[in-house]
């Protein structure tokens, strides 16, 4: 993912949750905001509570590709992902449907094509 499509400031994630809207299902809450960009921007949120670093940083590798994959059909907003508790447990095409349900929940995703 390139660093133009990444939230990593405080202040682009405080904006975010202060400003923004969120949904929600069993494995991620997602909370976004319009933006003036050409693109989409993510940031992503693996709380310790779900597993040492190694496990944390495979979550996070499945959310990135999954997002990387629907990314033609997702609006152009920034997003902040949180894992819930659960998601560690989860394959790659789990942790990708429960995105498009969670981005389908905030009317964010249109299938494209």
């Amino acid at each position: 993912m390139k660093k133009t499509h990444r939230v990593k400031s405080d202040k682009d994630f405080k904006a975010i949750f202060d400003y923004g809207k969120s949904a929600a299902n069993r494995h991620f809450v997602l909370y976004y905001l319009d933006k003036n960009y050409p693109h989409y921007r993510v940031g992503l949120s693996v709380s310790k509570k779900l597993g040492n670093a190694v496990v944390r940083n495979n979550i996070k590798r499945k959310i990135r590709h999954a997002f990387m994959e629907l990314s033609q059909d997702i609006d152009h907003k920034d997003y902040v992902i949180i894992a819930r508790k659960g998601v560690e447990n989860l394959d790659y095409q789990a942790i990708k449907k429960n995105m498009i349900h969670v981005f389908s929940i905030a009317k964010c995703y249109s299938k494209k094509g």
